[in-house]
């Protein structure tokens, strides 16, 4: 059963953010923001300025007094130990902001909006040093654990990208319906009618393996490589889009939060480190890829195919409702799953030890 943290909000919370110090922050519609102690009591309250939603909400890894908050086309920054009137709002965007990301060296913050323009922002001076861009909405963007200066972006472009700050292109892209359309498979005449649009992206703690969200219900799981990134396993637990994909910092335990009003919790450790047991062969199979713009060759799928029959969830929470954001918090030493949805209040609930 949920524990519900009440008396936070008053309309549907839509983001949720965890600091060092197992604080938590929640962004809801209308502007309205909340930070909330380990114990699920609201710990401080703010009405964001104009009362655009909260969509996005991120602590620096470096200072976790620190909140980053997204509302309409603004950024705020917060204090957390004195929540009243924003200490700095950066206007970086054109549209409406759906992600952030602060890299780990607390250096630069990415802004991903409607637009489908990605804006980075060089902390230091602040200014937009950056402006990468996908052909439709950007939903995702992400900043790679141990390596600062390289990013992973997804959308409803079905685009998902690699970027370095150096370079404004990105280093690597993959059309998620390309592979889709190529399978030779029953499926693929269906993908028509519901595209992988791409929702989130999540990156683990090594920053060479990130999990993708979709609107098809499945799970993608990427493998970085240098400069670019192929898929490492498929698989699928949700019957509607899969709006949030989050790694925990152990090694490669991703929760799933779907419009299905499903939670799942996989452990995808020993499929990857079959891959990372025998570099050879997957060298070698990279080497037998075809181009990026044919990649989707009917070996590499089809081994995506049988693991997607493999890959069992290790745990299912039926929330029940459409799953907006998801996060993970220790709470009185246990991994606790927070979920936000439509409602005013954020659910809890337990997670089993690894």
């Amino acid at each position: 059963m949920a524990v519900k943290w009440i008396g936070g909000h008053s309309s549907s919370i839509l983001c949720l953010n965890v600091n060092t110090e197992g604080l938590v922050a929640s962004g809801a519609e209308r502007g309205e923001l909340t930070l909330w102690n380990g114990g699920g009591t609201p710990a401080g309250q703010l009405q964001l300025p104009k009362a655009d939603d909260v969509t996005s909400v991120v602590f620096s890894p470096n200072h976790p007094t620190r909140l980053y908050t997204s509302h309409g086309e603004t950024v705020s920054l917060l204090d957390v130990r004195s929540l009243k009137e924003p200490v700095e709002h950066f206007h970086m965007n054109e549209e409406e902001i759906n992600c952030l990301s602060v890299n780990e060296t607390d250096n630069f913050l990415a802004a991903a909006d409607d637009s489908g323009a990605i804006k980075v922002m060089d902390l230091e001076n602040k200014k937009v040093s950056r402006s990468l861009r996908h052909s439709n909405i950007c939903s995702s963007v992400v900043f790679r654990p141990q390596r600062p200066q390289s990013l992973v972006s997804c959308g409803l472009d079905m685009q998902v990208m690699l970027w370095n700050l150096q370079k404004a292109r990105p280093l690597w892209t993959t059309n998620l319906q390309e592979c889709e359309t190529e399978k030779d498979s029953p499926q693929s005449a269906g993908q028509f009618c519901n595209p992988p649009l791409a929702h989130s992206l999540s990156v683990a703690s090594c920053g060479n393996i990130f999990g993708c969200g979709a609107q098809d219900g499945k799970v993608r799981i990427f493998r970085v490589t240098g400069v670019k990134f192929e898929r490492e396993l498929e698989f699928q637990g949700h019957s509607l889009g899969v709006s949030q994909v989050l790694f925990m910092p152990e090694a490669y335990w991703l929760l799933t939060g779907g419009n299905d009003g499903k939670v799942l919790l996989w452990d995808v450790s020993s499929d990857i480190g079959k891959q990372q047991q025998s570099p050879a062969k997957s060298l070698h199979r990279r080497k037998a890829q075809a181009p990026a713009s044919t990649r989707g060759d009917g070996k590499l799928n089809k081994v995506a195919s049988n693991e997607h029959a493999r890959v069992l969830p290790k745990l299912t929470i039926e929330h029940g409702e459409k799953v907006n954001w998801i996060s993970c918090a220790e709470i009185k030493g246990s991994k606790r799953v927070l979920v936000a949805d439509q409602s005013s209040s954020v659910s809890v609930y337990p997670l089993p030890e690894p």
